[in-house]
C-alpha cells in the first residue's frame, strides 16, 4: 500500500513540474511571437529609424526571465532545493522536540 502511494506522490510531483514547464514554454512562445510582431510593425511604420520594440521586449523579457528562473530553479538562495532542505530541517526540529516531551 505505502508503494502505491509513493508512486502516486511522484505522479503528482512529475505532473506538477510537466505544468510549469508547459506554462514557461507557452510563455516563451508568446514573447517570441509578439516580439516578432512588434517589430515588423515597428518596420513598416517608420523603418528602424527608432526601434521602439525593444522597450516592449526588454520590459517583458525581465519577467519572461523570472519565470525561467522560478521554472528551472535558478535562484541559488531560494531554489527548490533550498525548500527541501528546510522542510527536512523543521520536521526533524519536530520530531526532536516530541521527543522531549
Amino acid at each position: 500500500m505505502e508503494g502505491n502511494t509513493n508512486n502516486n506522490t511522484k505522479y503528482l510531483r512529475a505532473k506538477e513540474r510537466v505544468g510549469e514547464l508547459k506554462k514557461f514554454y507557452g510563455h516563451l512562445t508568446s514573447y517570441t511571437l509578439v516580439m516578432i510582431a512588434l517589430a515588423a510593425l515597428n518596420y513598416w511604420v517608420d523603418g528602424w529609424r527608432y526601434m521602439w520594440f525593444l522597450w516592449a521586449a526588454f520590459g517583458w523579457g525581465i519577467g519572461l526571465a523570472a519565470h525561467a528562473i522560478g521554472t528551472f530553479n535558478l535562484n541559488p538562495f531560494f531554489g527548490k532545493n533550498w525548500e527541501q532542505r528546510k522542510i527536512k530541517e523543521i520536521m526533524e526540529k519536530e520530531n526532536d522536540q516530541r521527543k522531549w516531551q
